[in-house]
């Protein structure tokens, strides 16, 4: 069963004027560089959707099948950008070296959610494009993977299609754990349930990979942490979180939908957190105190990182509160 209340902890608090306005409570884990846990807060065990903190793994079975991809492709691959126009044109990119257009996309159009790209659209008289969708990198190497596969192209979001069987095989090594449960994620591709635990377990695997490693699965997952920390743009967006940890504090860093994140600090200690009530506002703060209370993280660089997050509440046009870590 998934998590309930009772088997959550409280994670952070919203404060408006000294006044405890909401809590956020969820569950997440910590583990040290060795693998072992060090801390865990409510029911890691419990099954869970982890939705775009998935892409790691999906990335790196792409990258398993053959899918010829490096530097900011490979990192767009694994990114939920922000719609901006270098963002849709290295998925342009992805979909052109495989011989393919806009069209063979199945993710939805989407508006750019990065505001000042949104906005010149707008005054273009652009429309949504599935080029914009925060996960037509994605998409655009899974395209890329079948074509060098010769897999059909028209149905390779079905669960039962090779890719997807591949992927799910790979995803499966690396959580160590059994998916028992396929959902349908919002871009249209498969998604399953697996333990929080096990999705820390699987992210710091991939994180803590040497490209120099004997191990071909272990290499590849090297170059794309390594395509991820060159290139922090791809990931998210200017000024976004994800972006933001990276760039500040080198670590690998990946948010889901719903509530949920994962980091790995360059010492290899790896957070993984899920909000139950589903809003991602609190999380990147969340993991850096996680990660700071594991002494993986100094809390002056922390504290630098929190204070470029958008974690101010407003009243009245000026700040009144903040959106605060409780663990």
């Amino acid at each position: 069963m998934p998590v309930a209340p009772l088997d959550a902890a409280e994670l952070a608090v919203v404060e408006r004027n000294g006044f405890v306005e909401s809590r956020h409570l969820g569950v997440a884990v910590v583990l040290r560089p060795d693998g072992s846990e060090l801390l865990t807060l409510g029911d890691a065990g419990a099954p869970f959707l982890p939705r775009s903190s998935m892409k790691p793994l999906q990335a790196l079975a792409c990258l398993s099948a053959g899918a010829d991809l490096s530097g900011e492709r490979l990192a767009l691959a694994m990114a939920s950008h922000a719609g901006t126009d270098r963002h849709a044109e290295v998925a342009r990119g992805i979909l052109e070296s495989a011989g393919l257009t806009e069209d063979a996309l199945g993710c939805p159009a989407a508006w750019p959610s990065d505001t000042w790209t949104r906005d010149e659209l707008v005054r273009d008289h652009g429309v949504p494009s599935p080029l914009r969708m925060n996960c037509s990198g994605k998409h655009a190497a899974m395209l890329l993977t079948c074509v060098a596969n010769g897999w059909s192209t028209a149905d390779y979001l079905d669960p039962q299609h090779p890719l997807q069987a591949h992927i799910r095989e790979v995803i499966e090594r690396l959580v160590g754990e059994r998916l028992t449960t396929t959902a349908i994620d919002g871009c249209g591709a498969p998604v399953y349930t697996m333990s929080l635990t096990g999705l820390a377990r699987a992210i710091q695997r991939i994180a803590t990979s040497s490209q120099r490693s004997p191990f071909a699965l272990h290499r590849s997952a090297g170059a794309l942490v390594r395509a991820v920390r060159e290139n922090p743009w791809t990931i998210d967006g200017p000024g976004r979180g994800d972006t933001i940890v990276i760039e500040r504090l080198n670590v690998f860093s990946k948010m889901g939908a719903e509530g949920v994140q994962v980091m790995t600090a360059p010492d290899g200690t790896t957070v993984a957190l899920k909000m139950l009530d589903g809003s991602n506002r609190a999380a990147h703060a969340v993991a850096l105190r996680l990660l700071e209370k594991a002494g993986a993280l100094t809390p002056a660089a922390v504290a630098d990182t929190l204070s470029a997050l958008p974690l101010t509440i407003s009243g009245g046009g000026r700040e009144v509160g903040v959106i605060r870590a409780t663990v």
